[in-house]
């Protein structure tokens, strides 16, 4: 099963904190899609920002449902005092992390979203991949290549192709499920999908 999402939105904070122990109890594996929200928000909106900035009673709304969300899962959370953030250097970063994707998801995440944290920052991404035993130096390095700035804009391309237009979004034996709180029903599609006899 596929998870798309970008380091900036809310309810992939939520979602991130979630899926790995979601998908180990029902046996489903998890890769990890980051991809960028803005281009697709220009595209299909219009706009520039977030549609909860855009739109404020939807912000209010929103604010008020993650606070309710991070109590329900016992998730630690503090709004950021800058929303959203810049995600691009943190999925640039996740693009090249291999194996250690989930748990530095859940650290940038938590960065955002628990500690207000500046992910758009070197230093601020370095000592997060240095805090799940990684290379920092390296990793900013990959980073910054052609190699994995190309990867992201596909990975960003492909989200449009897929008829992505929020996160975070599952891809769940080919199909599209959107929203955190779609996240066990896109598990229980998988699951029961591919463990199907072919026909």
């Amino acid at each position: 099963m596929q998870f798309w999402f970008d380091f900036a939105s809310t309810y992939s904070y939520v979602a991130a904190l979630r899926i790995e122990e979601a998908c180990a109890s029902a046996g489903v594996t998890v890769e990890y899609k980051p991809f960028l929200l803005g281009p697709i928000f220009t595209e299909q909106l219009g706009i520039k920002d977030s549609p909860f900035n855009a739109f404020p009673v939807r912000g209010r709304y929103m604010w008020r449902d993650l606070e309710r969300l991070c109590e329900k899962y016992d998730l630690p959370w503090r709004r950021p005092s800058v929303f959203p953030r810049n995600s691009v250097l943190a999925a640039r970063v996740a693009c090249c992390a291999g194996a250690a994707i989930a748990p530095l998801a859940r650290a940038i995440f938590k960065a955002n979203f628990a500690e207000d944290q500046d992910i758009s920052d070197v230093n601020v991404i370095r000592a997060l991949v240095e805090g799940i035993g990684g290379d920092g130096a390296q990793a900013l390095e990959l980073a910054a290549s052609a190699d994995v700035k190309a990867q992201l804009r596909a990975n960003t391309n492909e989200a449009q192709r897929l008829g992505i237009f929020g996160a975070p979004d599952f891809i769940a034996a080919g199909e599209l499920f959107f929203g955190q709180d779609r996240l066990d029903d896109a598990i229980l599609w998988e699951s029961v999908r591919s463990s199907s006899p072919a026909s």
